[in-house]
């Protein structure tokens, strides 16, 4: 083999997406599928200050939710539910099947349950002492 390891623990954004095109690239060619799109929705307040976002993608008849963040301030007023539930409603418009997010238990795994989500996995100590867990929505007339 002729290549060298070198660390490099500072990707940027840019290589970070390159590698995400790269990925994106082999994926659709192995199920024959070129209908990935970003997934996103911010909230605003008055001031047009950014205090919430959501962030993910559908692809192949799925939707992964990746990143939702509330400003702390923010928190416990709905916004989260109404950012995750603009997510799911996307998602279901575009025709995906089910909607995946991933959340640590100290995250908001009670959130994405009270939006209709049924855990599918826990997986333990990971980090060591919390559970690491995966969520799918489903519509309504496809749950069981």
């Amino acid at each position: 083999m002729d290549a060298r390891i070198h660390p490099k623990h500072d990707l940027s954004i840019v290589e970070i997406d390159g590698l995400e095109d790269r990925l994106y690239e082999h994926n659709r060619n192995a199920i024959g599928r070129d209908d990935g799109r970003g997934l996103g929705f911010i909230a605003v307040d008055s001031q047009m200050s950014r205090i919430g976002a959501i962030a993910g993608y559908s692809w192949a008849g799925i939707a992964e939710i990746k990143q939702l963040w509330v400003e702390e301030s923010h928190r416990r007023r709905g916004l989260g539910r109404a950012l995750v539930e603009a997510a799911i409603a996307e998602a279901y418009a575009r025709r995906c099947l089910s909607v995946w997010v991933m959340s640590y238990d100290f995250q908001a795994p009670g959130l994405y349950e009270r939006c209709g989500f049924e855990r599918v996995a826990e997986l333990p100590d990971w980090p060591p002492g919390h559970a690491h867990i995966v969520l799918r929505h489903r519509p309504r007339d496809q749950a069981s």
